[in-house]
């Protein structure tokens, strides 16, 4: 399946919509694909070395941390990532990414003197801003954005990535979606204008 038809499919999956809503036709793969395709992360994948994915783990986690809701670890974000680099991501996509990886060690050193997995939450933060610092020129900080990290012109740095595909991957698990968001997966009819509270959650976008 090409990138395109993976991100129709994903666009049906997340969004909840048929495809004639999303405004395309399905291929008899997309079709095979969507009845059969296992829960994504149960996925192998083996691109990260231990030390990528400890600090890939420890940095999601100070995205979106545990507090009275599961945070982005028991979400099972930190995989998600890995199987999207690998698998999603193009080449000069992945290969910003790789490269933001492999600058952390030194960063770690030159900012804290110490090596990654010695590394503090409040520290991982501290590294955290240290990256946006270097990329809030970037388009995808501005007010109203929509285009994402992943633009076919614009390729944003590794700390947008990274929030990114946290974000989406947390949200889009049956964590996220059932115990962040509000969760009806059988609401029998439309609604299209439901006042939402101060305090309310958005609804999930998939049937999970």
């Amino acid at each position: 399946m090409k990138r395109r038809e993976f991100l129709e499919c994903a666009a049906l999956l997340v969004g909840g919509v048929t495809a004639s809503q999303a405004g395309f036709t399905l291929t008899q793969e997309q079709r095979v694909y969507l009845a059969t395709a296992p829960s994504y992360v149960e996925k192998e994948v083996n691109l990260f070395s231990e030390e990528h994915r400890y600090i890939i783990a420890e940095m999601s986690e100070v995205i979106i941390p545990e507090t009275d809701t599961p945070g982005a670890k028991q979400a099972g974000v930190p995989k998600f990532i890995e199987l999207m680099v690998e698998e999603w991501l193009d080449e000069k996509e992945r290969k910003l990414f790789m490269q933001g990886l492999a600058s952390l060690p030194d960063i770690a050193a030159s900012r804290y003197d110490k090596n990654l997995k010695e590394l503090n939450q409040g520290e991982l933060q501290g590294i955290l801003e240290v990256l946006e610092a270097d990329a809030n020129d970037d388009p995808w900080y501005q007010l109203g954005n929509t285009l994402g990290a992943f633009g076919d012109e614009h390729k944003s740095p590794f700390i947008c990535q990274l929030k990114e595909l946290t974000i989406y991957g947390f949200f889009t698990s049956e964590v996220g979606a059932k115990q962040v968001l509000r969760y009806n997966p059988m609401p029998m009819n439309f609604k299209g204008d439901i006042p939402l509270a101060e305090d309310d959650s958005s609804w999930a976008g998939k049937m999970l």
